[in-house]
């Protein structure tokens, strides 16, 4: 889900579910129906439970769990609205069909008891939507780092109904800080940055996400899901004419990660290198300047925005599948880190200037061009439209925790 396809009045904010694979009523981690191949239930007698799903297997996951790097001490928070009450039983028949231990799953409320889907006033849909992403986002978590502690963060107020939801979300990141209770924040929604009153509402943000840098929070969030453009805040339906990208992703403080397409074999193993998703989010900011980090990596580029995304990670059922599986291989890194790794951006930008001997694999194929909006082109090294490309997990945690101070 995440960032689903409508605008809402007032903040036109955005979010989307697609292409998720459900067999026999469960959620699979699977590769989806955008990869040009087919994946199963990828079973090795090696990992975690004795079997992995089938998301972990490409990325080489088990290789870590076998020397015990499983995510254990380290907690990811997913920032959500309104949650999902049967979350903790979709689970529990996840874990039986993959193997995996039992997810350690906390709830936050710090601004009370979010509503039912069928509360007067609630858009149910959307509230249903938000039910849908909670489970994709713990599900990816918990796929890559299957002994993370993972806090669902809910919001009792619905983040699509415009500006006045994200005041909201940001308290509940405060709470997340202020009682340090997240090593790694994933975020699956956005709204473009235009569909803002004005830009001194999106920059006063940077407050919230400094005080979560300052107690060594990493955050995460996904770049969007309609390529180069995003919709009109009063016409959900239209879409801007030009290209736009999406904040939170577009934020400095903040790690993009974009959506990419794993190629694989029935077991899950890759067949050919990752394409760019489609539909991608990927673009300049227009608010924030691009940082001093970044600007090695884009010298050939003479836009002055930061450039979205920043990483790329599966992403057929949307870049709120990427997201989440980016901050399970966080969690992974912690652990091995032996601590919360911070703001990544800057270490993450130093390492690819080693790759592949840090992980980094780049993504060299595919192009965002969404609704006529003529996108951004992958290829050798850091792109636009796939940042420096995707990773070999266990490559790259060892070496994220060894770079970040």
């Amino acid at each position: 889900m995440g960032f689903r396809g409508r605008t809402v009045r007032g903040g036109g904010t955005w979010r989307r579910i697609c292409g998720l694979l459900v067999v026999g009523g469960l959620l699979l981690p699977g590769i989806g129906a955008a990869s040009a191949d087919t994946v199963g239930r990828a079973r090795t007698a090696d990992a975690v439970g004795g079997r992995e799903p089938s998301i972990a297997v490409p990325y080489r996951a088990a290789e870590l769990w076998r020397q015990g790097i499983t995510g254990r001490g380290t907690t990811v928070a997913v920032l959500v609205s309104y949650g999902d009450p049967g979350l903790e039983r979709f689970m529990r028949d996840y874990d039986a069909q993959y193997g995996l231990p039992a997810a350690d799953i906390r709830r936050v409320e710090p601004l009370g008891k979010p509503p039912s889907c069928t509360s007067p006033g609630v858009d149910t849909e959307s509230c249903q939507a938000w039910a849908s992403e909670t489970r994709l986002d713990v599900a990816m978590v918990h796929s890559l780092a299957p002994q993370a502690r993972i806090v669902v963060a809910a919001s009792p107020v619905d983040e699509t109904q415009g500006e006045s939801g994200m005041p909201e979300m940001m308290r509940v990141l405060d709470h997340l800080t202020r009682h340090r209770l997240a090593d790694v924040v994933s975020m699956s929604f956005g709204s473009v940055e235009q569909n803002f009153a004005d830009s001194a509402s999106v920059l006063a943000y940077g407050a919230t996400f400094d005080r979560a840098r300052a107690v060594g929070t990493t955050l995460v969030a996904s770049s969007g899901d309609l390529g180069a453009s995003g919709p009109l805040r009063d016409h959900p339906d239209r879409h801007y004419p030009r290209r736009v990208v999406a904040w939170p992703a577009s934020d400095p403080r903040v790690t993009a990660v974009g959506g990419s397409l794993l190629h694989v074999d029935p077991q899950g193993h890759r067949t050919s290198p990752d394409t760019l998703w489609p539909k991608s989010g990927a673009g300049h900011s227009s608010l924030f300047a691009r940082p001093a980090w970044q600007r090695t990596a884009t010298a050939g580029d003479t836009t002055p925005g930061r450039s979205v995304p920043d990483i790329v990670m599966q992403g057929s059922a949307g870049t709120s599948q990427s997201a989440p599986l980016f901050a399970g291989v966080l969690a992974l890194a912690a652990q091995l880190h032996q601590g919360a790794l911070g703001d990544i951006n800057p270490a993450l930008y130093r390492l690819c200037a080693a790759r592949p001997t840090a992980g980094i694999v780049d993504v060299t194929e595919g192009a965002n061009t969404y609704a006529e909006v003529h996108g951004f082109t992958a290829g050798p090294g850091f792109d636009t439209a796939s940042g420096w490309g995707t990773v070999d997990v266990p490559r790259f945690v060892r070496a994220l925790a060894r770079a970040v101070t």
